[in-house]
Parts: C-alpha cells; sequence; structure tokens
C-alpha cells in the first residue's frame, strides 16, 4: 500500500466512492473450473478500491450466491475485507446522522471505522440482496455476520413490512454532503403495492435539505417481469440525484437521466456470468464515483478477472439451402455448422485473451438453436466432450428450444407456452408463477379447495430459496387451524356439504384480501421458523439426557423416588420391549413424571400438538365428549420395566416414609394406590404391551386391563 499523501483542497471536499453489486460469492464453489472465479474477482475489486484511494465502498446487494453460503465462501470472504479494508489509513468523513436507527438491527449500532477496537481504512456499506436476504427465526444474514465482525457496515433494513420509512446515513467530508439511502431486497409485488399505497416514505435531513447530495441504493427488478413484478423508476422520489440499482446482471452503469424524475440511474451488473443469457455477455465494470457538492462524475473501471462469455443464436430455418428436414444427412450437416460457429467464438476468445493475462484461460460458450421447423437435435454430451479441456462449460455449449409458436397450435396445454422459452426468457418465471399457472391449468380434481395459490406459492419458494424445509407443512396447518376457528364461530352444522360451502366462501374471501394473506404467509413461516430452531435446541437437551442415562448403570438398578426427577422420553436401555444381549441383567426403562412435573420440566414432551396436527376439519365439530383430551394431565404413568423372569409384579411407591415397603401381591399394591395420588405404579409388560408414550391415557389402561 502507498503511503498517504498530502490532499489538495479540491480532494479535501470530494467523496471518492467505489460502486459494485451483485458479486455473488460462492457461485458454483464445487465447479473445477469456475469455482474461485467469484473470489478472484473480488479480490480485484478491492485491490482497485485500495488502489484509488476511496473514502469507502458501496455494494448494492447479493455479495452472496447462497443465502446460507458455505465455510469457504464466509472464510475467503472475511479473509479478503480484513486484508484489504483494514489499515492505518485515516478515514477522511464523517457521519452526522443518528447510527442507532441506521445501524440499529447490529448489535453494535454504529459505523464500524469509529470502533475503539478496531482499525478501519476503508469502510464497507452494503444492503442485502434477493440472495443474501436475512432469513430464519432471527431475521439474519451473512452480513449481519460481517457486521458483527466489524468487517462491514449493512444499512437499507427495514423494520417493518406494513410501512417503510427509510433514514439516510449522512455523511460529511469538507463542505461536500451526501444522504445515502439503502433499501435491502424486498418481494416485488410487495414493494410495488406498497409503494402505490404511498407506504414508502424516504425522509429527509431537516438543516439544508437541498444542499445534500441524494444517493439510493435499491435491489429490486428494473425490467418488466410482469404487471407487478417490477418497481417503475417513477415511483422513486424526484429530489434523488443518483440511483444505484443492483439485482439486474446486464452491466449499464454509465448514468442515464430519467426524464420524468430528473435524476439518474446507474446500473453496474454482475461482476460474475450466473446465467449464460446475452445480457451476462456484455463487459463488466465497476464504478468510481466522485461528488463534490452537487456534482457527480462516475468513472467506468473494466474488471480484467472476469471469464469471458460468448454468446450466438442459430436459427436453422433462416438456411434453407444448408439444411433440408427431409435430408436423412441433415443431422450431422447441423452438427458441423454448430461446431464452426463454437470454433468462431473460440477464436475471439483467444485473441481478446493475448493483451490481458489476468483473464482465464477457458471461455464460456453458448450456442442457442433454434431447430423449428422439422429438425431433430443430436447428441449434446458427444459434441460436449469434443472442447472438454477448451471451453469452462461444456456441457451447456449447446441449448436447443423451438420457436413458441409452434407450441400456439396446442389450445389444451396452456403452460406449454412457456416451457420451451429460450434460457434468457425462461429465466424471468419465479417459482410462485409457476405453482399459479399449474393450478390454473389443473383438473377440477386436483384444484385447491382450502389453500391459495397465492400462498401455496410462496411457501414453496421458501422451501426452493431459503431450504425452509417446514414452510409448506406449517403454511398448511395454520391456515387449517385458522378455518376451523372460522367455522367454529360460524357455527356450522356438522354436514359435509355445509362445510365445503363455508370453507370455499372462507377461501374467496382470503383470496381477495392480499394484504391479509401475504401477514399470514409471513406469520406461518415465521412458525416454521421458530419451531425449527425450538426443535433443535429440544432434541439436543434429550439426546444429552439420553447419553447419561445409558451411561449411569446404578440410576437403571434404583428408582428415584422424587417427583421431581421424572422423564421427559418415554423410553430407556430396554424400554418399548427392546432388549440388550450385551447385558446379563434385567433392562429397565424410565417412564413419564407427574403432573405436576411438566410444567417445571424443560426436557417434556408436549402432546398437545400431537392432538392437534392431525385434527381434521370435521374433528371442530365433534362434542365435547368426543374430542381427545389434550390439557388434562393423565393422572398415572407406567415406567416399563423387563425382567429376565416372566413373573409379573406390581410394586407401589409413595413419598411418605413407607415408600420402600414392597407389597407381596398386585392387589395390595392396586389397593394402595387408589388411596394416594402420589403413588407410582411400575409394572412389567411383556413383549406384546410395547410401552408407548403417544397413545393417549385411555389406551394405556385398556391395554393394562
Amino acid at each position: 500500500m502507498s503511503p498517504p499523501t498530502a490532499m489538495s483542497e479540491e480532494e479535501k471536499d470530494t467523496f471518492k466512492i467505489l460502486v459494485a453489486t451483485d458479486i455473488h460469492l460462492g457461485y458454483l464453489e464445487k465447479d473445477a473450473v469456475r469455482g474461485n472465479d467469484t473470489f478472484v474477482t473480488f479480490d480485484e475489486i478491492l485491490k482497485l478500491a485500495q488502489d484509488n484511494e476511496v473514502d469507502f465502498i458501496l455494494l448494492g446487494g447479493d455479495l452472496f450466491h447462497e443465502n446460507k453460503p458455505s465455510r469457504k465462501t464466509l472464510h475467503s470472504c472475511v479473509e479478503l475485507l480484513r486484508k484489504y479494508c483494514m489499515g492505518d489509513r485515516p478515514v477522511q468523513f464523517e457521519i452526522l446522522s443518528d447510527q442507532s436507527v441506521n445501524f440499529g438491527f447490529s448489535k453494535f449500532p454504529w459505523v464500524n471505522y469509529q470502533d475503539g477496537n478496531l482499525n478501519v481504512s476503508m469502510p464497507v456499506f452494503s444492503i442485502h440482496g434477493n440472495h443474501d436476504d436475512p432469513t430464519g427465526a432471527d431475521a439474519l444474514c451473512a452480513l449481519d455476520i460481517l457486521s458483527c465482525a466489524g468487517l462491514l457496515n449493512h444499512f437499507g433494513r427495514s423494520p417493518s413490512v406494513e410501512k417503510i420509512d427509510i433514514s439516510p446515513v449522512l455523511l460529511q467530508k469538507g463542505n461536500s454532503k451526501i444522504a445515502l439511502y439503502g433499501l435491502g431486497s424486498i418481494p416485488d409485488e410487495r414493494l410495488y403495492r406498497m409503494f402505490v399505497n404511498k407506504q414508502v416514505t424516504m425522509l429527509r435531513p431537516k438543516e439544508d435539505e437541498d444542499s445534500w447530495f441524494n444517493l439510493f441504493v435499491i435491489h429490486q427488478n428494473r425490467s418488466k417481469h410482469g404487471a407487478t413484478n417490477y418497481i417503475p423508476e417513477q415511483f422513486l422520489d424526484d429530489f434523488i440525484d443518483l440511483v444505484i440499482w443492483g439485482h439486474e446482471h446486464e452491466c449499464k452503469i454509465s448514468p442515464t437521466r430519467n426524464e420524468q424524475q430528473l435524476f439518474y440511474v446507474s446500473q453496474p451488473g454482475s461482476s460474475v456470468v450466473t446465467s449464460l443469457s446475452p445480457g451476462e455477455a456484455v463487459k463488466k465494470h465497476i464504478g468510481l464515483l466522485l461528488v463534490k457538492g452537487k456534482k457527480m462524475n462516475l468513472q467506468k473501471i473494466p474488471l480484467q478477472t472476469v471469464r469471458p462469455f460468448y454468446i450466438d443464436d442459430v436459427v436453422l430455418a433462416d438456411h434453407p439451402d444448408i439444411f433440408n428436414p427431409d435430408n436423412p444427412k441433415v443431422t450431422q450437416a447441423i452438427q458441423a455448422f454448430c461446431m464452426e460457429k463454437v470454433e468462431t467464438m473460440l477464436d475471439n476468445a483467444e485473441r481478446a485473451r493475448l493483451g490481458n493475462p489476468q483473464q482465464p484461460e477457458k471461455p464460456l460458450i453458448r450456442l442457442r438453436v433454434d431447430y423449428s421447423g422439422g429438425f431433430e437435435p443430436f447428441s449434446v454430451v458427444r459434441f460436449s466432450q469434443k472442447y472438454m479441456d477448451r471451453i469452462a462449460n461444456p456441457k451447456d455449449v449447446i441449448h436447443f428450444f423451438r420457436h413458441r409458436e409452434q407450441k400456439e397450435k396446442n389450445e389444451e396445454i396452456n403452460f406449454g407456452k412457456f416451457v420451451h422459452k429460450p434460457a434468457s426468457e425462461g429465466a424471468t418465471l419465479r417459482v410462485e408463477d409457476l405453482v399459479k399457472q399449474y393450478f390454473q391449468t389443473a383438473e377440477k380434481k386436483m384444484q385447491l379447495s382450502l389453500l391459495t395459490e397465492r400462498g401455496m406459492g410462496e411457501a414453496v419458494q421458501e422451501f426452493v430459496d431459503k431450504e425452509e424445509k417446514d414452510a409448506i407443512e406449517e403454511l398448511v396447518k395454520f391456515q387449517l387451524e385458522k378455518t376451523q376457528r372460522f367455522l367454529k364461530e360460524r357455527h356450522i352444522d356438522a354436514e359435509e356439504a355445509n362445510i365445503d360451502e363455508e370453507v370455499r366462501v372462507f377461501r374467496e374471501s382470503r383470496k381477495k384480501n392480499t394484504e391479509e394473506e401475504d401477514e399470514e404467509v409471513r406469520e406461518a413461516i415465521n412458525r416454521a421458523k421458530s419451531h425449527r430452531s425450538q426443535g433443535a435446541a429440544q432434541d439436543y437437551v434429550m439426546s444429552d439426557d439420553d447419553f447419561m442415562e445409558a451411561a449411569s448403570d446404578d440410576a437403571n438398578e434404583a428408582f428415584s423416588l422424587a417427583p421431581s426427577r421424572g422423564r421427559g422420553r418415554g423410553r430407556g436401555r430396554g424400554g418399548r420391549g427392546q432388549t440388550s444381549p450385551a447385558r446379563g441383567g434385567p433392562q429397565r426403562g424410565r417412564g413419564w413424571s407427574t403432573g405436576q412435573d411438566q410444567t417445571h420440566s424443560s426436557r417434556m414432551y408436549n402432546p398437545v400438538s400431537t392432538s392437534t396436527k392431525n385434527m381434521s376439519i370435521l374433528d371442530a365439530f365433534k362434542s365435547p365428549r368426543q374430542q381427545p383430551s389434550r390439557n388434562i394431565p393423565a393422572k398415572s404413568y407406567s415406567e416399563a420395566i423387563e425382567d429376565d423372569d416372566s413373573d409379573l409384579e406390581e410394586v407401589s411407591f409413595t413419598p411418605s416414609s413407607t415408600a420402600n415397603q414392597r407389597l407381596s401381591s398386585s392387589a395390595a399394591s392396586s389397593k394402595r394406590s387408589s388411596q394416594s395420588q402420589a403413588t407410582r405404579r411400575v409394572e412389567t409388560l411383556s413383549d406384546e404391551d410395547e410401552f408407548d408414550p403417544f397413545k393417549s391415557t385411555s389406551t394405556s389402561r385398556r391395554n393394562r386391563r
């Protein structure tokens, strides 16, 4: 690092900001050829920032490709940030805004370079994208880990999903002042609706609001993918001077003026190719933004370490003089023509690499072939074998597709219109759209009768994108319980026809109220996250308890008399009818504790959820005497003991001084147990009478008779 030099008067009033978006660390990290591409390019970006002595780095979301990045990805990111962003060079700007508001989600709500325990020379400010957005019961993301470590400043998080107030980070360097606004990724349709309903507010400084350079960082769809699946530029406030737009991967970093709102928009694009589409083939750049007063200048800096990508299209029907579908050797002719196209792109890549030794050796090549008009595709696997050592993506060099108009003749298959889209167009489809399209075209017997397509689509997306494995199950349970409550409040007769009609009416009313439905989905998904985290902690405690129980021989030979010592598991060594031939002695298992212990023990199993989970709509209308008891604790609990002898005997224990007296007959034991509620029965079960703690109390009594 070069030593700091004396700053000129002009530099004292000029912000130097390095701008980048969509770095996607960890993309294809397990690929033998492309695994390190994202880390090499991120290293180049940070080095360019250091060489240009920028005041800070501004990232527009999707720093990580996965919502839960691997240890290798996190380690490499931390290593690079510590290598380039730590140092003795003083930070030349100050923060004037309330940092507890700007960084309120962090446990350390202040900018990292003002932390006395850290030595930061180049701060990094970043919003989250749709790939690394907060998830889980605690709503954390990978950026929060970096923020807690003091390597990055995560801003732009919204505390509410009903109303968004964007408070700027106010920066000042000399006489120049920047109001930095940030908004992390939010589902486009929801944010679109919030803008329409005037639920998004951008706060402005009270003093000298016209003297601030207003910089806004956003991570949303800019191009229109649907009626409401994007954010129009006209939705943004007109007092903004420059918008840094993330999420779109095509590099359009040169600021373009919006003539209606009179602000400029810069779209830096991604620094790595994540989809083989034409937009990714544009040369990758980052930006060096200079701000002095209300004036700005954005300089494009090309990235040298990005793997080159070349794409070309071939329409076989446009070459009737070369290809004839009736020719038996037309497939060989098509393959030879495609090989010629691929060789041409390889030659272009080799010439471009001559002047740039930092560029990776193997390029990305994509040839899209439209074989409409009666042609047949050749074997892509066999074709790719010829380029294993020359191309970084040999398995998907060729992409065959048919033009969409060829499928319009079949009116019965509506969703076939988008199945055969080219890759660049099919990439715009989302999981929710596919779920909606499926149910729109499904048969009547396959239609949803209780859930809605919108809710199911969002739950499936959480399952696919965020690996929330319980999202669908929790949504079904949540909406089932809500429907049951609705039917109970309406006092509907327990007739299937009446119930079906009320369920249909209730479902239609939910479909009309989209905001309430969104809230339902969020609550159900939060329940799934919360239950998963609680279940993991409970399983850990119970597993440890089983381990200690198995390791203690003396504890299994003598039974404790204290009622507070009840176990929360219905099985021990030898419990549930299992025996261990390695142990010569009798095998005993622990039973349940008394009803009092259930309220104090953290290891007890709660049977309420079991009854609720299996409850159907019709169960909600049964009389109270028909419903299984879920909240009344059982008064008698048993422990299973399996001895070597086959005799059955019952022994009663009481908390009094005569608790250790053993009765000679089972009849005397039954009499003594009926006189005291504190009595605990211990009886030996045969192999057929397996002890099951999940059965109801009445069932257990019936089996003992």
